[in-house]
């Protein structure tokens, strides 16, 4: 049986030093690399996944968290098929910019689709003692917003990361009807 060959655009974005890069990087080479840069602009990585069914080419939109950027996040997220919204676990303050950063990012996606595949990343997981909200703290703010889910994880120890990588994946593959729905 010939496999499908599928190619899809995810966006990453959030507030400035919540460890996008961090984890984009840590899920593509399986290294964490504590001295990266802060994203100008956006930066894009690709990973290559193969399954029993299919070849997917994953191209991952690193979006940078700076405010003198943020006019940029409409026009990059266009044609994405996912997007991840980051926070850091150890900042209290990036999540509560949540809804600036989806207004952004729907306004160039022009989709209000609630079915979306977007998933809430809380991340910074291995600064336990740094944490300034709980994974109760997050559910609250997303009552709100039913249709996303939420993760932890931890770029430093790759806690989660991989889950997180394939929980976005299935995502766009039932979104895109390649797999069927479990919901």
């Amino acid at each position: 049986m010939e496999k499908l060959n599928l190619a899809f655009k995810m966006c990453i974005f959030g507030d400035s030093h919540v460890g996008k890069s961090t984890l984009i990087n840590r899920y593509v080479t399986a290294k964490f690399d504590h001295d990266l840069k802060s994203t100008l602009g956006a930066s894009i990585l690709m990973k290559f996944i193969e399954t029993e069914t299919s070849r997917i080419t994953l191209q991952i939109w690193d979006f940078a968290g700076e405010a003198r950027f943020s006019s940029l996040l409409p026009s990059y997220a266009q044609g994405s098929s996912a997007s991840i919204f980051m926070c850091d676990l150890s900042n209290r303050d990036s999540i509560t910019n949540i809804d600036k950063w989806l207004l952004s990012f729907n306004e160039g996606l022009n989709n209000q689709d609630p079915k979306f595949p977007l998933i809430v990343v809380g991340g910074k997981l291995d600064l336990k003692e740094e944490q300034s909200f709980s994974k109760n703290d997050i559910e609250a703010i997303l009552t709100v917003r039913k249709e996303f889910d939420y993760l932890e994880c931890s770029s430093k120890t790759g806690e989660n990361v991989d889950l997180l990588f394939q929980t976005i994946i299935d995502k766009m593959l039932i979104y895109a009807n390649i797999l069927p729905s479990t919901r």
